[in-house]
């Protein structure tokens, strides 16, 4: 069987637009999937050059492949379970920023670079005083931009017209406004000059994006099968999610120099991304929040046997449009739209999602991610959230065990133990708590301010009705309870 490359794909040799820090599955299932559609719509006419930043890995099987691969979505369609493949085609090269440094530096010299994508992991993203300009490279992230861009900045004698774009996706909050304060930093500490320091700040533009897909990687166990479909072998192919979104917040507009939703993609130019991630905490982590713990002991194990569970299901789109929309800003179509979408995402038959995998801190989770909806709801209609409130309840069902072991509190679901993974402080409260009197329990869970940043039972009628709840799950069963709901 052939191997994927360049004399199966015949790609149309494009300049080099973009460098990805980061040659990983996200990146390549996300970012290079939607510029490899612009270019063949004939919007963007640009290649990627991936930048492998750290020591350790091999290009080896990119070079071999010509850096061609496939993405392979699978999951529901305009409800239909589908698999799409696509080889994509926008990659041009692979470079180790190690052991290829020289060919790495030269790409700061390319005249028709303009994009900077990165995804290095939250950890990525740091400034180090340890790092050194001399270093051939900086050892951090931010170090390496640094250096790249002040390479550009002296190759084209700091031509204004010659700054980048920096699109960076790792996941924390404000994401180039971070990434920009450390190259400054980064600045200060070489002693760069001022001339680069102001072409960084005007020639330069540093967004701040938001990133949704679930990209599930290489399908190792199933990699013979997969490439009997195809019709070649694939060894950096991606499998995902159809599902995608791409907001990107930006102080200078750039939609026509990366004009992908003329393509048809999922991509937001904003100068205003929090609603947006509001739209997604709330909706889609905290469905997940809501439903998994009260679903797990109804007996399920994963969300897709949660959406087959015509209890489950109902609970959690009740939770969604009538107690999590109604307290969220954007267009109620939209935020419909979008629910409708993580619903579908959820009952994916290709993604084996398990709910003990999502309950990992759920207490902390519940505080970020519900309990803004819960509060916002009682601020609105003046009273409480039936399925939120409930929710509450099952996480204290959830987080019943009488052992901490190798690191987790030991539950029991009908008599086989479960493993409940949050900080040491939430689970020597439950090991300690979890059997007293339901009343005191309650009180005393809803009262950890260091929990929940305020003490709950100051709120009308919860504390009694989450004690009701929870009586109940404990006599009748978790599932007799959640039906009660009304």
């Amino acid at each position: 069987m052939n191997t994927l490359n360049k004399n199966l794909t015949n790609p149309v040799d494009r300049p080099i637009k973009v460098v990805q820090f980061g040659e990983g599955n996200f990146l390549r299932g996300f970012v290079d999937y939607m510029i490899d559609i612009a270019n063949e719509k004939g919007l963007f006419d640009g290649s990627i050059v991936l930048i492998k930043p750290i020591e350790f890995g091999s290009l080896e099987n990119f070079h071999k492949q010509d850096c061609q691969y496939t993405v392979s979505l699978r999951g529901m369609v305009d409800g239909e379970a589908k698999v799409l493949n696509r080889r994509i085609t926008s990659v041009k090269d692979a470079v180790d920023s190690y052991h290829e440094y020289d060919k790495y530096m030269d790409l700061a010299t390319i005249a028709t670079l303009r994009f900077v994508v990165s995804n290095t992991t939250e950890a990525g993203i740091v400034f180090d005083d340890s790092d050194k300009f001399d270093a051939a490279p900086p050892k951090t992230f931010p170090g390496k931009l640094t250096k790249f861009l002040y390479h550009r900045f002296e190759t084209f004698k700091g031509d204004m017209e010659k700054g980048l774009v920096m699109l960076p996706v790792e996941l924390i909050d404000d994401n180039g406004i971070m990434l920009k304060k450390c190259v400054m930093q980064f600045i200060e500490l070489w002693n760069l000059s001022d001339e680069f320091k102001n072409w960084v700040e005007n020639a330069c533009i540093f967004t701040s994006t938001l990133v949704d897909r679930i990209i599930t990687g290489y399908p190792k166990a199933t990699e013979q099968e997969e490439w009997e479909i195809l019709g070649y072998e694939d060894k950096i192919m991606v499998t995902g999610e159809p599902f995608a979104l791409w907001v990107i917040e930006s102080e200078k507009d750039i939609s026509k120099e990366l004009p992908l939703p003329d393509a048809g993609l999922p991509v937001i130019f904003t100068d205003n991304q929090k609603p947006y991630k509001q739209r997604k905490v709330r909706i889609l982590n905290g469905a997940h929040t809501s439903f998994v713990l009260a679903s797990f002991l109804c007996g399920n194990d994963i969300v897709k046997e949660s959406m087959d569970d015509d209890d489950i299901r109902n609970f959690m789109n009740n939770t969604l449009f009538e107690e999590v929309i109604p307290t969220l800003t954007l267009p109620k179509q939209d935020l419909e739209e979008f629910a409708a979408a993580v619903i579908d995402r959820f009952n994916n038959p290709y993604v084996k999602h398990a709910l003990l995998a999502i309950s990992l801190n759920s207490v902390s989770k519940w505080r970020a991610r519900c309990m803004p909806s819960f509060l916002g709801y009682i601020e609105k209609f003046g009273k409480l959230p039936v399925r939120l409130t409930f929710s509450l309840a099952a996480l204290m069902a959830f987080y019943q065990g009488d052992e901490i072991k190798d690191g987790a509190l030991i539950g029991t679901r009908n008599g086989e133990e479960y493993r409940i993974m949050d900080d040491a402080a939430v689970m020597e409260f439950f090991r300690d708590n979890c059997r007293n009197e339901t009343s005191e329990f309650v009180k005393a869970f809803l009262g950890r301010i260091d929990f929940f940043g305020q003490d709950l039972n100051e709120i009308k009628d919860l504390t009694d009705t989450i004690v009701a709840h929870l009586n109940d799950i404990k006599e009748n069963g978790m599932r007799s309870a959640l039906c009660k709901l009304s």
